[in-house]
């Protein structure tokens, strides 16, 4: 067995022997120096780590490119792969068409997450080099933007598609014009929504003079608005001018675009393909199973294993019975990221060909457990056509629920076996593999192979009948016969990529009478596990499925059956409720229908897919300006789209760079009593435990000076630092910081601005604005309505979370700060308080930041002090970079609101009077609260005039 990895890494070979056995890819490429792959979130859900990694499929002899999101992708797991970041495409001075066209078209504003959309778009165009618009914005599915929009990023993504209008040629005149050359296959002129492309009638509803004559040719888009043969120019037309900017500008950018050419693209290593194969020559590198044992004491993971047989991964699970077996690492990487798991042994499932197999059978189709979703998904589309409709209702429904699950990067790593023995209650398959009655066959050393009937097989919260030694193998989902329906549903807060409130599958079969003789309706997210409603499917059977009576009893029986407790885990347990049974009576309008039985009631049982997005910008032309007015792309936004632009965190180290990790509290309010360094600081590498003590200047900060940068006494909210540990790299920080003793006596805490307006907690500020005489226009009012309404609180939830780094010069107490803030000179000042030297002497830098939002206004600088301090104390450079469950708890939230009002209109629905009381949840300290209340009670009216108001 081997001990080293080998994969590609942008057309270059690396070899790295014994790897760390905690490092994702991500940490990886960041610290070779390819910062351009973002960490955004840590757990797979916003896209900004988004790389794409190419193998060689052994079973299919096909070269496969997937989009996967480096922060959950381990680094062992890369053996023999292909791995491409941003910097693999081009540079700012010659960039990848991708590159090119997202930074031209305006889709990058902060730019922390466009390397992401890029790799996300590269990845689709390697796989489909003429998408669909459709496909286009599916790719996008796994990517999220804070600030720029998806509307500019949408529009130059689609300049790919394989659309008509795309395919004119329009190009820029030496005096700046845009010309446009057609043919008669071109079919527009480079601008989406042109006119060409419409049918007649819609052209003449456009007012096109193109649409008069089809031997004119000319097209009023190409032609300046005052030419007199365009027909929207025409005084007596009605029709506004024809010319939109917006249009102009985009069509001279487009016109400048490089011709996007799939030959010129990064090839796979010819030598991966010998490399998987296993026929590499004697002398050269050879493909083999692993066995990497751990050298670093401090390691989470102590031995990992990569076997490449069934039969291997069977032995070393028999070897190793309480080793965690990992194939997407979608599940396990968040376990270890945010509740700290620590699994010793790990054995990675994923270059297993046995566990990837499909097998068709009469009775139905198996499938190997250790298919990804995104295989799983294109099986079931081709299943779907070549055994028809009525045979496949089964993987039809599958196939519906995995429309909506995870984005793209989770989907192309996650198994169907992982997601089955993960046994999450709202797991999305589950209860459609319940509903249509799988089997799964199960592997050990010593038990052979077994089926188990999936029904079998969930025994509870997070509990399958598998032993300690055993693998999913296989699932087996039989076919549906002429008189079956099969349906799933799935509630989410979103429609896209989102976990489940409630999911179910359902499934009925009837006879030739229309008599139900088999029910099975499965629920996620009503129990600890997925769950069969066996009442709900009893009131059925026998009955006649179109018969009124019969959905009353079985929807009577449901919610009995399924009916939640009000301090249910999760909350909304009426909600929850309604949905099975709101479910149940979609899948009985929806299978009447397709069984052809009279039902009496109409019920809209279709869930809407997304159509695809269409946008536009409109804006007139402003004469005699070269920029204002212009669609002109900003100057970092090749640097952006390449990964060249640097943000805080990208910054090279310096030598002997320490980390920051933080001590939080577990506690909204508690004394402290005791903080206890020590276990940390036994550990090699960790430099210093700083606490309140360890403030050399002023301790309290903001405005009112009512907060401590470390607290000396007392913490005030869940997730205060209480101490800051100082170490020789990030991981080491945090792990320590975990091993710091602190001693708390919990206090009472009030949670919620209503809470706090029952028991009167309020700062002594108040804001109050009144305009004329509210009690006698409330009078004179028609009616007079009041009550309460509450907004709750929102993240702001800046793609980079906060990070500083802090450079002491040496002399003087001088300290150079480089900060992700909004608020520079509030930075240089409080940390100059906080160590107690002259504002001079300390600089505050900022380039660039990935969002902000208001985020970063203030409570940035705590985090600039935390870097400073420790700087100061070590003498040596410091790092701060807080992951995004630290950045959650100690950033805050933008502001709850609670307010009583009543007002009075008259019958028209004129405005009369408004009387409110507004209250802010302003959290334990004023911070920034004061001018976040006053401008809530200057704006309470929004675009109204009300004559009489009075607001406090």
């Amino acid at each position: 067995m081997s001990s080293s990895i080998l994969f590609y890494l942008n057309g270059q070979r690396v070899v790295v022997d014994t790897p760390d056995l905690d490092m994702t890819l991500l940490q990886y490429l960041r610290q070779t120096g390819l910062t351009g792959t973002k960490l955004g979130c840590g757990e797979g859900g916003c896209g900004a780590c988004t790389v794409m990694v190419s193998r060689y499929d052994t079973l299919t002899g096909q070269i496969t490119h997937a989009s996967v999101n480096a922060c959950l992708c381990p680094l062992a797991t890369i053996d023999g792969k292909h791995v491409i970041t941003v910097e693999g495409l081009g540079t700012s001075a010659r960039p990848h068409p991708v590159q090119e066209r997202i930074a031209l078209l305006h889709g990058s504003q902060c730019g922390f997450c466009t390397p992401g959309f890029v790799m996300s778009l590269y990845t689709l165009l390697r796989n489909k080099p003429n998408p669909t618009e459709h496909e286009i914005e599916e790719c996008f599915d796994g990517n999220l933007c804070r600030c720029t929009g998806y509307r500019p990023i949408l529009d130059a993504a689609k300049t790919f598609a394989d659309v008509a209008w795309k395919q004119g040629t329009s190009a820029v005149l030496a005096n700046g014009t845009v010309h446009v050359t057609e043919s008669k296959n071109s079919g527009g002129c480079g601008i989406e929504g042109c006119c060409q492309l419409k049918e007649k009638k819609e052209k003449a509803d456009t007012g096109c003079c193109k649409s008069k004559d089809s031997s004119d040719a000319g097209c009023c888009k190409s032609k300046d608005s005052s030419d007199p043969e365009c027909c929207k120019s025409r005084a007596d037309s009605g029709i506004a001018e024809c010319v939109n900017q917006a249009d102009v500008d985009k069509a001279a950018v487009i016109a400048k675009f490089q011709r996007y050419d799939p030959t010129q693209d990064l090839i796979f290593p010819p030598f991966l393909i010998r490399y998987a194969k296993q026929t590499t020559n004697p002398d050269e590198p050879h493909l083999g199973p692993l066995d990497i044992v751990s050298s670093d004491p401090q390691s989470w993971c102590k031995r990992y294993l990569r076997p490449f047989t069934l039969t291997g991964l069977l032995e070393a699970l028999d070897q190793y019975p309480d080793a965690k077996l990992v194939a997407g690492n979608s599940e396990v990487g968040v376990e270890i990221k945010l509740k700290r798991s620590k699994f010793q042994t790990q054995i990675y499932a994923n270059d297993i060909p046995e566990l990837r197999q499909i097998k068709e059978t009469a009775e139905g189709i198996e499938f190997g457990g250790n298919l990804t979703l995104a295989a799983f998904e294109r099986a079931l589309d081709e299943f779907g056509v070549k055994y028809g409709a009525l045979q496949t209702q089964s993987l039809a429904a599958l196939r519906e629920n995995l429309r909506y699950f995870a984005g793209n990067q989770i989907r192309n790593v996650a198994t169907i076996a992982g997601n089955i023995v993960t046994a999450s209650p709202i797991s999305d398959l589950n209860p459609v593999l319940l509903a249509a009655g799988a089997k799964l066959t199960l592997a050990s050393v010593t038990g052979g192979q077994r089926v188990v009937a999936i029904e079998e097989f969930f025994l509870g919260y997070r509990r399958t009948a598998m032993q300690r030694n055993e693998v999913l193998v296989s699932v087996f989902v039989p076919f549906t016969s002429e008189f079956e329906v099969v349906r799933a549903f799935k509630q989410a807060k979103r429609k896209d990529d989102d976990i489940a409130i409630v999911t179910c599958g359902l499934r009925i079969k009837v006879d030739s009478d229309q008599r139900i003789t088999d029910a099975a309706f499965a629920y996620g997210g009503v129990a600890p596990t997925t769950v069969l409603a066996k009442e709900a499917a009893q009131a059925a059977l026998g009955g006649k499925w179109g018969d009124k009576s019969v959905l009353d009893g079985v929807l009577a029986a449901c919610v009995q059956e399924l009916r939640l407790d009000y301090a249910v885990p999760g909350g909304m347990a009426e909600y929850r409720t309604a949905l099975t049974a709101s479910f149940l009576l979609k899948f009985w309008a929806a299978s009447c229908e397709q069984l052809g039985v009279a039902c009496s009631e109409s019920v809209d049982y279709d869930d809407d897919h997304r159509v695809v997005s269409k946008a536009r910008q409109e804006y007139a032309p402003i004469e005699d300006r070269a920029i204002v007015g212009r669609g002109v792309a900003h100057l970092a936004a090749l640097k952006q789209t390449t990964g060249e632009a640097r943000y805080v965190d990208d910054m090279p180290a310096l030598q002997g760079e320490l980390h920051v990790g933080l001590v939080m509290s577990p506690y909204a309010h508690a004394r402290i009593l005791s903080i206890d360094g020590s276990p940390a600081l036994a550990l090699p590498g960790v430099v210093h435990v700083l606490t309140a003590k360890d403030v050399p200047g002023e301790n309290h900060w903001n405005i009112f000076k009512d907060e401590e940068i470390l607290p000396s006494d007392t913490v005030h909210y869940y997730g205060q630092p209480v101490a800051l540990v100082i170490a020789a790299s990030l991981k080491l920080a945090q792990d320590a910081a975990r091993l710091v003793k602190v001693q708390y006596e919990q206090l009472p805490a009030i949670l919620s601005v209503r809470d706090a307006v029952a028991q009167q907690s309020f700062f002594a500020e108040t804001r109050q604005l009144v305009n004329g005489d509210v009690d006698a226009a409330l009078q004179a009012a028609d009616l007079v309505l009041e009550g309460s309404s509450f907004c709750g609180a929102q993240e702001h939830f800046y793609l980079e979370t906060m990070g500083a780094v802090a450079v002491p010069k040496g002399e003087d107490g001088e300290i150079e700060l480089f900060a992700s803030t909004q608020n520079p000179t509030e930075a240089q000042m409080v940390v100059a308080e906080v160590l107690g030297v002259p504002a001079a002497r300390v600089v505050c830098r900022v380039k660039r930041m990935g969002g902000g939002f208001g985020g970063k206004e203030s409570r940035s600088v705590l985090i600039a002090a935390f870097a400073a301090l420790g700087a100061h104390h070590s003498g040596r450079s410091v790092r701060i970079a807080l992951d995004r469950d630290e950045d959650m708890q100690v950033s805050g939230q933008r502001h709850p609101f609670y307010g009583t009002w009543k007002v009075g209109v008259t019958r028209e629905g004129k405005i009369l009077a408004l009387r409110a009381r507004v209250y802010s949840n302003g959290g334990f300290s004023h911070d920034l609260s004061v001018g976040v209340l006053e401008r809530a009670v200057s704006h309470i009216d929004n675009c109204y005039r009300i004559p009489a108001t009075d607001i406090v």
